[in-house]
């Protein structure tokens, strides 16, 4: 299966096929080219209604992440036996809050989707921001493979900055 890319949304025009490639990019980059996940693209009215259903959260947000492996420490592989077991999780982009933001920094829709997703795999591989000690490790390592990925494609992606929890 690999990766699957579903547009939901019709708000903001996307090419799918970038963003695929650039995911199959980053899945070799973290060495999880073996696992199945989902990126699945949505608009505000449905990131703000997951988001409000998992997170208690009633605004929309850029990503949500929804690991199969749920109790994985950060920067651990799954351990998986049986083919349905080489599965990630999901991952919801909500591209219209993503393009939002990026008309207030001018940056590339297709760049900030990377980078979106990229904080996105961290989280289904058990990196977590809730006190200061996980921001830090995780924001280590979306700086690597942020650089890796610049380093093979010749872009200059920067990991979120934002303190979320």
């Amino acid at each position: 299966m690999g990766v699957v890319v579903r547009n939901l949304q019709s708000v903001v025009p996307l090419r799918r096929a970038r963003l695929r490639a650039d995911v199959e990019t980053l899945r070799l980059i973290f060495g999880v080219q073996r696992f199945d996940m989902s990126i699945v693209c949505v608009d505000n009215r449905r990131i703000q209604r997951i988001n409000h259903v998992y997170r208690r959260q009633k605004q929309p947000t850029d990503v949500l992440s929804f690991p199969f492996y749920e109790d994985l420490r950060p920067g651990k592989l799954p351990c998986a036996l049986h083919r349905d077991d080489y599965n990630l999780g999901d991952i919801f982009l909500g591209v219209e809050y993503i393009m939002q933001q990026c008309k207030g920094t001018s940056q590339d829709l297709h760049e900030a989707l990377t980078v979106v997703t990229a904080h996105g795999i961290c989280h289904l591989l058990g990196y977590r921001h809730e006190t200061e000690e996980e921001w830090n490790e995780m924001q280590q390592k979306e700086s690597y493979i942020l650089s890796e990925f610049n380093r093979r494609t010749g872009s200059r992606l920067e990991p979120l900055t934002k303190r979320c929890t």
